[in-house]
């Protein structure tokens, strides 16, 4: 795993625990904010994902 992996992780999870608190709290701006967070940070662990494919392709040649 690299940086980008578990850091799209936590985001993707904080913006779940973000956005659950905004429906508890009736709070439509913190669950789109909550889903922004996890859009992003699904974005940076896909990221992430193709340089651990890059690296280990590479490391097969």
């Amino acid at each position: 795993m690299n940086k980008d992996q578990i850091k799209g992780g936590v985001k993707d999870a904080a913006g779940k625990v973000q956005e659950q608190a905004g429906k508890l709290t009736g709070s439509k701006e913190q669950q789109v904010k909550g889903l922004a967070k996890q859009a992003e940070g699904k974005t940076q662990k896909s990221v992430g994902n193709v340089k651990e494919s890059v690296r280990d392709a590479s490391k097969d040649h």
